[in-house]
């Protein structure tokens, strides 16, 4: 886990997780061709020539992540592009994982409803 205030288009420091097949790894974040939907405002993690024609410098487009996408695909949602490619995803996670002992003991995989669950319980008790 790192802080990376380049993840985010607004420089708002995210913790990312370092997961393997992530936008944390550099060549998954390479190879992520920069596309974008009909976004009416400059994003510096849209294409660079689309944010530099709408007034931003090219620099501040450097390391920046779409967490349009990234975020979507990293619960189940990613786009599907052309010729078979999956948007990567991007998994940001806060500063206290404790929480993590009572939704996943065992380091067992986990989903949303066992989170919800868990926080329904008050945050005391792990779930079933």
């Amino acid at each position: 886990m790192r802080n990376d205030p380049a993840a985010s288009p607004t420089t708002f420091p995210f913790k990312v997780a370092d997961l393997p097949g992530t936008l944390a790894d550099p060549r998954v974040s390479s190879a992520r061709p920069r596309v974008c939907g009909a976004v009416g405002c400059r994003c510096p993690a849209e294409p660079g020539a689309m944010y530099v024609r709408k007034g931003g410098a090219a620099e501040q487009t450097e390391g920046r992540q779409c967490l349009c996408n990234g975020l979507l695909s990293a619960v189940g949602f990613g786009q599907r592009r052309p010729h078979g490619m999956v948007e990567p995803p991007i998994v940001t996670i806060g500063q206290d994982l404790g929480f993590l002992r009572h939704i996943a003991p065992q380091g067992r995989p986990y989903g949303a409803e066992s989170v919800v669950r868990w926080l329904s319980a008050g945050l005391t008790e792990a779930p079933v």
